[in-house]
């Protein structure tokens, strides 16, 4: 076990989230995860202050492998539902890992407009070869955004909760609400940003390749993708410098 706890040391950031990611795979699809290992792995990603804020909530309250299998069971009853999920999770962190090069003076400086984009273009990357990853990847695009702008208000969440529910939060919170407004310009501009939001995450729940699909069901085209991307980006933007000015 010394060797594999050393291994874990010599693991880039990008190698050490792929190894915890396949290992909660095996653990939640009836294999084992060494604690000595988990514990390791888990603590070095943790403390990790310029990749931390972009792992699952939900990895902070789980401290042993026993309660990441209760965790997991709870939620999913089948293996396909708990890889998709562990996948899902994973993405924003690994697509950040491989886009963003992180130096000693900007390591600090993890989540901005910078990332964002970053994030974007690898959605855009994916339009014409992967039209259903494209989708996926827009939407997790958008939760990121979301979750972290409710991460740094302190606002409490259902991790699990969809996009809309997300959004709702945070429109109130950077006065971005409908209701809130009088003048009907802005109340319109501002219900089809909630729209675009909520269709993006029916879209992604549709065509998307984050659940199995039926012989029956319509594959998007790469219009599809595209729109998708386009759209989550240029609402991730926005939402993101509206949070900026509101903390500024």
């Amino acid at each position: 076990m010394n060797d594999e706890l050393k291994y874990i040391d010599s693991l880039t950031d990008f190698e050490l989230v792929q190894y915890f990611q396949d290992h909660l795979i095996l653990r939640s699809t009836g294999g084992g995860f060494n604690e000595d290992a988990f514990v390791k792995s888990r603590d070095l990603l943790i403390s990790n202050k310029s990749i931390s804020h972009l792992l699952p909530k939900w990895l902070t309250v789980n401290r042993t492998t026993d309660q990441f299998w209760m965790f997991i069971k709870a939620r999913y009853s089948t293996y396909q539902e708990r890889r998709e999920f562990i996948w899902e999770e994973f993405n924003s962190l690994l697509s950040y890992l491989e886009t963003d090069k992180i130096s000693p003076l900007n390591e600090t400086i993890v989540f901005n407009e910078s990332y964002i984009h970053a994030l974007w273009e690898k959605a855009i990357e994916r339009k014409e070869s992967d039209p259903e990853g494209a989708i996926t990847a827009a939407r997790t695009l958008i939760e990121s955004v979301l979750k972290y702008i409710l991460d740094e208000q302190s606002i409490s969440y259902n991790d699990g909760a969809d996009l809309p529910v997300l959004y709702k939060e945070v429109a109130k919170s950077l006065n971005l609400a409908p209701e809130l407004h009088n003048e009907g310009i802005f109340k319109q501009i501002l219900g089809g940003i909630s729209s675009v939001v909520t269709g993006l995450g029916a879209l992604r729940n549709k065509l998307g390749d984050a659940h199995g699909k039926s012989k029956t069901n319509v594959k998007p085209s790469v219009r599809h993708g595209e729109l998708a991307v386009n759209l989550a980006g240029s609402m991730a933007v926005f939402l993101f410098k509206s949070y900026k000015e509101k903390k500024e």
